[in-house]
């Protein structure tokens, strides 16, 4: 089994001169059997790294690999290890559910079409339903439903929550939890917004400019951060700054301390995101 199923060495990736590295200098190892969130604003280029590793995207800087596999090498032997979920579910809509899960076994001869049919069905999708009838949130669980059904021990969502309302969000976790959880995969969820996967990841990659500003386990990230009104920092240097629930200037702390009060993931996100901002894109743009 290999440890570190996904990896990003040093990648870049731009899609003309002149213009801001939509990724630059990622460098990430996700370890086997985790569920990790990729968060950051739209456009931080977590669609071009995912891309990169269904090797859709080539990047001009560094290289990607899925269980030690380069797609630009060999993206069909990279490509047969991942289950895949875009934003916008690639359904037909005059097929049934049935009539995809058919299809995908077709199309991957290893696919498990009895288990992608256990998971419709606890979602109380019938299979014999035409896709065109079901609502967003029932395609998105039958889009889910075909990337587990092909036991790929890489699962790739790709901001698969965006267009899903808070229930059928969380029954969209749900069902990759326990997925994930009994098959010891490896998960990758990209969101721009961290209350829709905080449930279900236990590691964290937050995404700003194109650059990766923090990688830690959910638990680790909790433990080193704290927040503080901005105020109240006495000189302490701060990660970043952004405004609290109820509109006061809060300040990220990295560190503990006496009266300090444990941040929130999603304050640790803002607080992230608000040290490399947009306007700070053209750092990275070539000479």
């Amino acid at each position: 089994m290999v440890e570190t199923p996904l990896a990003a060495e040093g990648v870049g990736r731009r899609y003309s001169r002149g213009r801001p590295w939509a990724i630059k200098d990622v460098d990430l190892a996700i370890p086997r059997g985790s569920i990790t969130a990729l968060v950051g604003p739209n456009g931080a280029g977590k669609s071009t790294l995912i891309r990169s590793w269904m090797g859709f995207e080539r990047p001009d800087e560094g290289r990607v690999l899925v269980q030690g596999i380069d797609p630009r090498r060999d993206r069909t032997a990279a490509v047969s290890r991942i289950g895949y979920v875009p934003q916008a579910a690639s359904l037909y809509r005059n097929l049934t559910v049935d009539d995809h899960f058919r299809f995908a076994a077709v199309c991957r001869p290893a696919f498990d079409r009895a288990h992608a049919l256990d998971r419709t069905q606890a979602a109380g999708i019938g299979a014999e339903r035409d896709v065109g009838e079901l609502s967003g949130g029932e395609q998105a669980q039958v889009a889910l439903a075909i990337a587990l059904g092909t036991r790929s021990p890489v699962l790739l969502l790709d901001e698969p929550l965006a267009s899903l309302d808070p229930l059928a969000r969380r029954e969209f976790l749900a069902v990759l939890v326990d997925d994930v959880r009994s098959t010891g995969a490896t998960a990758i969820l990209s969101s721009h917004i961290v209350t829709d996967v905080q449930q279900a990841c236990d590691s964290l990659v937050v995404l700003a400019s194109g650059r990766v500003a923090l990688h830690a386990t959910v638990a680790k990230a909790r433990a080193e951060h704290r927040t503080v009104l901005e105020g109240d920092l006495a000189g302490r240097p701060a990660v970043g700054h952004f405004i609290g629930q109820d509109g006061e200037r809060l300040a990220l702390l990295r560190g503990t301390g006496a009266g300090f009060k444990e941040a929130t993931l999603e304050e640790i996100v803002l607080g992230y995101l608000s040290a490399v901002r947009p306007s700070s894109a053209a750092a990275q743009e070539a000479p």
